[in-house]
């Protein structure tokens, strides 16, 4: 099979992607694919998201994956949905997560992209000048002129090193194939300090549960996970500006509030906790026992919390994703990467004159807000600029 555009990876990044190229470049439908081992498209952003109950998107209306800034809230108002409806939360108009996604279905629906989606996993590159071959697991290979990576972490959940895999007591949500939901009333135990943590206790609250919620830290309040200033150049002109990049990943670490919650969930957090609905413990787990019908977990503060069920909310780890499909690609194209492992790529966010990236693949270019739904948005933004010009020599990186 051969095409012009294939994208790796069908999540947020590549639906988006994916419906830029056909709705703004004129990409032929017939020459563009999305490959992706999901039943569907954006399958674990679907997953991930229920499993914690998300109620409401921490971004605002604004950033969605259709083409034009004020699709969503269009959306919405088509269907006589105003604001008050609970479908919006102030501030900044968040989307309720079934709003979002019915518009995630729409744009899907619009631009026929499930019929673009070849349900496989990506085993292998080669690139050369006139393109890119691909081989799949079922043994396929796909020849494109231009290949998107737009691989995200939702497959790298972050472990701690006290938490043993295998476990039948000790689960991460974000595994792929989750499926051990507590079915009847149980006391669980929440590890994790940020916002999937904090509405994985919330849900678990409302369906009765008896909950413990973990956390080194407090609750660190944030309206976003980057400061709102990273989207201009209030503090990208300085970023982009700096070729050092060593100084670009200690900024983009420095920028990320990782482990935070906005402020509407910070406050139901704590009415819960103050209702007697949810335990909340600061400390480090240093360990645990096992028993016949229940779990014994240690904390630094040398409390002992007893749960029939320990469910972990750490979020995906920081390494650079696509594993050994991308250190081959790497090796074979001899493609430049920072000391920190990730992509070094030019202001198109071209990897290889026929290589482009998105997602946590172009945080060094797209900083801190690369890896959410505005920087699929700022992504395409700059493959689209890319595809129109048609140029693909690569400007000199270092």
């Amino acid at each position: 099979m051969s095409v012009d555009w294939l994208i790796v990876g069908g999540g947020i990044h590549g639906l988006h992607i994916a419906a830029r190229l056909l709705g703004e470049v004129g990409v032929s439908r017939d020459r563009l694919r999305i490959v992706d081992p999901g039943d569907r498209l954006i399958a674990r952003w679907r997953a991930c998201t229920a499993t914690i109950g998300m109620n409401y998107l921490r971004s605002p209306s604004v950033h969605h994956l259709d083409l034009a800034p004020m699709s969503l809230q269009r959306f919405a108002r088509e269907r006589k949905i105003r604001r008050g409806s609970g479908l919006f939360a102030s501030p900044y108009e968040r989307p309720a997560l079934t709003l979002f996604n019915a518009h995630c279905d729409q744009v899907e629906e619009t631009f026929g992209l499930a019929d673009l989606h070849i349900r496989d996993r990506v085993t292998a590159c080669s690139a050369d000048c006139d393109g890119v071959g691909v081989e799949l697991s079922s043994g396929r290979r796909i020849d494109a002129r231009n290949l998107v990576l737009a691989i995200g972490a939702s497959e790298q959940p972050e472990w701690p090193e006290w938490a043993a895999r295998g476990n039948s007591r000790i689960c991460h949500v974000f595994e792929p194939g989750f499926d051990e939901w507590p079915s009847s009333s149980e006391t669980v135990m929440v590890v994790g300090g940020g916002i999937s943590a904090a509405q994985l206790a919330l849900r678990l609250v409302e369906e009765d549960h008896d909950v413990h919620l973990v956390s080194r830290h407090v609750l660190r309040q944030h309206q976003f996970d980057s400061d709102p200033g990273w989207l201009g150049p209030k503090f990208m002109a300085e970023f982009s500006q700096e070729r050092d990049f060593g100084r670009r990943r200690a900024m983009i670490t420095a920028a990320r509030h990782r482990g935070s919650v906005p402020p509407d969930v910070r406050q139901l957090i704590r009415k819960a906790i103050a209702r007697e609905q949810l335990e909340w413990h600061e400390g480090e787990v240093t360990g645990f026992r096992e028993r016949q019908r229940a779990i014994d977990v240690a904390l630094s503060t040398n409390a002992i919390v007893t749960a029939d069920r320990v469910l972990l909310a750490t979020g995906f780890a920081s390494r650079r994703p696509g594993g050994s499909m991308v250190d081959e690609l790497i090796a074979s194209a001899s493609l430049p990467c920072a000391t920190c492992g990730y992509p070094i790529v030019d202001s198109m966010l071209r990897w290889h004159p026929r290589i482009f990236v998105s997602g946590p693949l172009a945080e060094l270019e797209l900083g801190p807000v690369s890896r959410n739904i505005a920087g699929a948005r700022r992504a395409g933004d700059r493959i689209v600029d890319a595809a129109r010009t048609g140029s693909l020599e690569v400007a000199e990186l270092t």
